[in-house]
């Protein structure tokens, strides 16, 4: 029996000199996606239509009343609407429209990291194109020729988009079995290899977390390695994003 190919993904070397594998996210994932942004600029369309035709009796008459260039600045102005939604979605949102949301992916830069204003425009401007002929045809195709299921605009503005994957960190959280850690705060437990990783993939990945699950992992984290604190400096080290992770980053550096 042959076995199966490796499915595709991003390998991104971070700062801290740990390698993290991203899911690549396949044509399904994409077109899903697609279809809940699509529906949702539909609907806002169809309002925006109902509202028009509360002023204009005749929408179709006064459309076809004005010139050409109002008709072509009109249809220019029908694109740039959308091109705004997934550019600036993709820009605020960490590389997240709504339907990338619901399908958890994400666009990033093929190095892994976080899409900017410059290649979020450059993959969206590229709609045009890759939906030719009709329903993004030549984006399909690309997608299935090229390795990384990219289409034509993902090729020209160096991105990727990748599946997040959620990480189980209930398995690290659970009570030790040795004895109580010694009374010193001072005198950490030196962290094995695979606390280091966790941590450091962590780091690597927190900026591009949403809040609330920032908060909570670095939590559980800081209750890992840091079982030793006393209550009154477990306060002051989750007291903000930025203490919890310099604690980590410390504790993570303190095995060399």
């Amino acid at each position: 029996m042959t076995p199966s190919a490796p499915a595709p993904h991003v390998d991104v070397a971070t700062p801290e000199r740990v390698a993290l594998s991203l899911p690549v996210a396949g044509i399904g994932y994409r077109c899903l996606a697609w279809l809940v942004d699509a529906s949702l600029l539909f609907f806002f369309w169809v309002a925006l239509y109902f509202v028009i035709t509360l002023l204009v009796s005749d929408v179709l008459g006064a459309f076809q009343a004005l010139s050409g260039l109002t008709q072509t600045l009109l249809a220019v102005g029908l694109f740039a609407t959308q091109w705004l939604y997934w550019t600036l979605a993709e820009v605020f949102f960490h590389g997240q429209t709504p339907g990338k949301r619901v399908m958890r992916i994400r666009v990033v830069r093929e190095d892994g990291a976080p899409v900017g204003f410059f290649e979020s425009a450059v993959r969206n401007l590229c709609r045009a194109v890759d939906f030719l002929p009709v329903l993004y045809a030549t984006g399909c195709i690309t997608m299935l020729l090229d390795s990384r299921h990219r289409r034509l605009g993902d090729m020209l503005a160096g991105t990727v988009l990748v599946r997040e994957e959620a990480i189980d960190l209930d398995k690290y959280t659970q009570a030790p079995t040795v004895d109580a850690p010694a009374t010193d705060a001072s005198v950490q437990r030196p962290l094995n290899a695979e606390d280091v990783e966790l941590v450091l993939a962590f780091l690597a990945r927190a900026p591009g977390l949403e809040p609330e699950v920032r908060r909570r992992l670095g939590t559980r984290l800081v209750d890992r390695v840091g079982a030793s604190l006393t209550d009154e400096e477990r306060t002051r080290v989750l007291q903000s994003p930025e203490a919890t992770e310099a604690f980590l980053r410390t504790r993570a550096k303190a095995v060399h």
